[in-house]
């Protein structure tokens, strides 16, 4: 049996509120196919976007930056410590499929980096316009463009 595809959120922990409901419509869209959502566990874009996903059911794996599994929001199904910074950064990317930013600073930035780097699709609501990152419109647009070509 194939395993279910993993969706990589990424964004600020401190985004604009349009941000915030991007990241929790994405989030509950991935869980209502099915996916499994990956994050970097904290506030901002990774807990609304958990936060979405949890509320549809879904499973979210929150690679979390410090010693502690506690750090992670409550959303979280499954938190991995790691203790290193912003280095996990590339875990993140290496276990999604495929990955959707929504806003974000420099953070997001390195990890849109990495996966366009392993050749992995990005797709991006309101965020860095980069080429490589496939804009879309909406929620609906990302998970849509995912269904048909990568998850």
């Amino acid at each position: 049996m194939p395993r279910q595809p993993i969706i990589g959120v990424i964004g600020a922990s401190s985004p604009k509120k349009n941000q915030e409901k991007l990241a929790h419509e994405v989030g509950r869209l991935i869980a209502k196919e099915g996916w499994i959502l990956v994050n970097g566990g904290l506030s901002g874009v990774m807990e609304a976007s958990a936060r979405g996903a949890k509320e549809a059911g879904g499973t979210v794996v929150g690679i979390v930056p410090g010693p502690s599994t506690k750090a992670a929001n409550p959303h979280v199904t499954i938190p991995v410590a790691t203790n290193m910074g912003y280095a996990r950064n590339a875990i993140i990317v290496h276990t999604a499929d495929s990955l959707i930013a929504v806003g974000g600073g420099e953070g997001t930035l390195s990890e849109i980096a990495i996966a366009l780097k392993l050749g992995k699709p990005v797709l991006g609501l309101d965020t860095w316009a980069i080429e490589g990152v496939r804009p879309v419109t909406s929620p609906d647009e990302a998970i849509a463009f995912l269904k048909q070509n990568h998850a």
